[in-house]
């Protein structure tokens, strides 16, 4: 009997279709066990992957690890071990850029099996009336526009507010905004510091303590959040068999209005370098990324598949009203991470310091823009 051992993240979206396509490998590989540890959604982009590696024979990770872990040689190159052809296949499906998120020094460390980025979302019922925005100036407008007791959300807890950030960073400086030796651009960074300080007043009060599902669930289970410009997608709060009030899911909105350079996030399946077990391994890998089981019961155990047979499938977007369909223009121009190994330390600890600084702001003891951004890229100097 062969007994692996996997550690994905701590929600509906990680562990359920897990667990439900390991039942369905059993089937076919009865001598093969696994058993899924979860950790919680901070620790699955913050806890140190290289750590993981040494316990877990199947690891779900998130792309800017794949920098870290290349240099510490802790995950297994999949090209070593997958069919050429298999791999240009996940290419060719790949939701903008998730599949290639993973590759790092010409080598493939993960499959992409879950995709999102940052995406806007709104109840339907609560925005009657109200135009969609697709630019930040409506943003701010709509805002200003809503009735009493109804507000615009925006999940701003540290790991989030740094995302967020990052998103606008990209969408007022481009792609390339991010100086690999210096940090971010003076007139970017504090473009989008002074966008997120002007929009906190506006926002409901729980943005600053919230990540996307804490704010998801607020916003489906009362009357006081009608819409949200910027945060991790999740298709399971629209589908027709959630319990809450459905939201749905569209475009972010942008400085141009062209839904572009959203942060990306989703998730890869990764193995072991450490794992006595890597053809099985990798067999299983393949067989939760592959079109089929991505768009069946991947799906349907509560995932958000990473392949685009999934994503342009009707019956599945019939499901979760259009959620694949409507966020699928933000996906393709998403902005992807840094992935070199000091950005996840950054990351984290920079999230921390950007948080501080909204806080101070809300309570009317702001920083400048320009303190906080020195002192964010006085953070990176010291990973570098």
């Amino acid at each position: 009997m062969i007994a692996l051992k996997g550690m994905t993240w701590d929600h509906e979206r990680g562990y359920d279709p897990l667990l439900r396509t390991t039942e369905r490998f059993a089937a076919h590989y009865p001598d093969v066990t696994i058993h899924w540890d979860r950790r919680s959604l901070k620790d699955f982009g913050d806890y140190p992957v290289d750590a993981l590696a040494q316990e877990y024979d199947l690891l779900m990770i998130d792309h800017p690890h794949v920098g870290i872990c290349s240099a510490n040689g802790v995950l297994v190159p999949l090209d070593d071990w997958i069919p050429a052809d298999y791999l240009a296949d996940q290419s060719e499906g790949s939701v903008g850029p998730s599949h290639r998120s993973y590759q790092w020094g010409g080598r493939q460390w993960a499959l992409a099996v879950d995709a999102a980025a940052q995406v806007s979302s709104y109840r339907p019922d609560l925005l009657q009336g109200y135009k969609l925005p697709s630019t930040w100036t409506e943003v701010r407008k709509l805002a200003d526009a809503l009735p009493s007791g109804r507000k615009i959300g925006w999940p701003l807890c540290p790991t989030d507010a740094m995302c967020s950030f990052l998103s606008l960073c990209a969408n007022i400086g481009g792609a390339s905004f991010f100086d690999e030796a210096a940090g971010i651009p003076r007139t970017t960074g504090e473009a989008a510091l002074a966008f997120l300080d002007g929009m906190l007043p506006l926002l409901h009060e729980c943005s600053l303590a919230s990540n996307p599902i804490q704010m998801y669930d607020r916003m489906s289970s009362t009357d006081e959040i009608a819409y949200v410009p910027l945060a991790f997608g999740y298709t399971n709060y629209a589908r027709a068999s959630y319990a809450g009030r459905r939201l749905r899911f569209a475009d972010i909105p942008s400085m141009t209005g062209a839904p572009e350079q959203a942060l990306l996030g989703g998730v890869g399946i990764a193995v072991s370098a450490r794992s006595e077990h890597i053809p099985v391994a990798v067999r299983y890998a393949m067989f939760v990324a592959s079109p089929e089981v991505q768009r069946t019961i991947y799906y349907e155990a509560g995932g958000q598949p990473g392949h685009a047979a999934a994503w342009t499938d009707e019956r599945i977007n019939g499901d979760c009203g259009d959620f694949f369909v409507a966020t699928r223009r933000t996906m393709e121009n998403s902005y992807m991470r840094p992935r070199h190994p000091a950005f996840p330390a950054y990351q984290e600890q920079a999230g921390v310091i950007l948080h501080e600084a909204l806080e101070r702001s809300l309570a009317g003891r702001p920083l400048s823009e320009s303190a906080t951004l020195a002192e964010l890229n006085r953070l990176y100097a010291s990973f570098i």
